[in-house]
């Protein structure tokens, strides 16, 4: 009996020995490991992996030390960076907390402003996307699944479906991601801004308008103003205009069309642009946006100031600032008060 009990004990110890060898992590080493957990693993794959990738000893002894520890529910998806070495409740831990290596990621800004052309082109000059890649997208954004695409539909004479769509703000995404990508999250970021703004849907029921024409609005607003309290005051006049059934002769939709900022419009770049986009040409408002407003600039194309004014002329003293008139008669005097304090 006493030899059989000492060869149970032999037996026993050395399963237990075992046990704990195969328990105790690998050899150190300087290397570091990375390891993909996909969405959905369970413990078992997970122990496998480990396993594979010379992590641990054993896979079977590190799904039963999870068993009874009660963990790996709470295990998380991701690329982990492990090195050879570290122990079972060094994994978990960093498993739990999802502490995954951070993707090489880029950033750029896009200002308020800008057209979906400068987009293209500063993007593209900073290696972040394919110029005419963008561009195609711009006008069909066909792979693009945003569901807030649905509210701006195609109407055919728009040069970009994106353009002021695209909203302006810095961004850090993935290195490598795609020009869809990219417009993705831009489109997701013009909703949340909109969504930012309290009651913006019964604003803009309120004002009778589609989401493309408050845009269209806000985007005028955006080129046509510097100084923040006068936003509303040139949503005024534009909505004034429109209800008068007034061209809206704004400078900026010529600008848009000549594609490269101009210093001073002459009479004929306002009459040999023959577009749609052409507000000195065609009455009501252009097809679409023609850059990308700020929260600001929705905020006046929503909420503009209650006035009489019919026309506004930029001071030429350097503050940015505007005169506004009521009648053409008093706008004659005010571009003729401009043009004297001139610098």
């Amino acid at each position: 009996m006493f030899t059989i009990c000492l060869a149970l004990f032999v037996i026993l110890g050395g399963v237990a020995v075992y046990i704990y060898n195969q328990m105790q992590p690998v050899d150190p080493s300087s290397t570091s490991v990375k390891v993909e957990i996909k969405s959905g693993a369970g413990t078992a794959r997970i122990a496998d992996i480990l396993k594979q990738e010379g992590l641990i000893k054993n896979s079977l002894m590190f799904k039963v030390y999870l068993k009874l520890k009660s963990e790996g529910a709470k295990f998380q998806a991701g690329v982990y960076e492990l090195s050879p070495g570290i122990t079972y409740d060094q994994i978990i831990e960093k498993l739990n907390r999802g502490d995954v290596v951070k993707a090489d990621m880029v950033q750029f800004t896009i200002p308020e402003g800008y057209t979906v052309k400068q987009m293209a082109d500063k993007l593209s000059q900073e290696g972040i996307v394919n110029k005419d890649r963008f561009l195609k997208l711009a006008k069909d954004p066909a792979d693009i699944t945003v569901p807030l695409l649905h509210e701006f539909p195609a109407n055919g004479k728009q040069i970009y479906r994106l353009e002021g769509l695209l909203f302006p703000e810095t961004y850090e995404l993935k290195k490598g991601s795609s020009e869809a990508d990219i417009m993705a999250r831009m489109l997701e970021e013009l909703q949340a801004k909109l969504d930012s703004i309290p009651d913006w849907k019964v604003k803009l029921e309120k004002r009778k308008l589609t989401l493309t024409e408050l845009m269209t609005v806000a985007s005028l607003i955006e080129r046509e103003v510097v100084v923040d309290t006068e936003r509303r005051r040139v949503a005024s006049v534009i909505y004034n205009r429109l209800e008068q059934e007034m061209k809206l002769e704004i400078d900026a939709t010529v600008q848009y069309l000549l594609g490269k900022p101009k210093e001073r419009l002459l009479n004929s770049d306002l009459r040999k642009k023959n577009s749609p986009y052409n507000t000195y040409l065609y009455k009501g408002l252009p097809p679409g946006p023609i850059a990308t407003p700020s929260v600001k600039s929705i905020e006046a194309a929503l909420e503009p100031e209650t006035t009489n004014y019919f026309f506004y002329v930029t001071k030429k003293d350097g503050s940015q600032e505007h005169l506004f008139a009521k009648t053409y008669a008093e706008h004659l005097k005010n571009i003729q008060h401009s043009n004297s304090t001139a610098k």
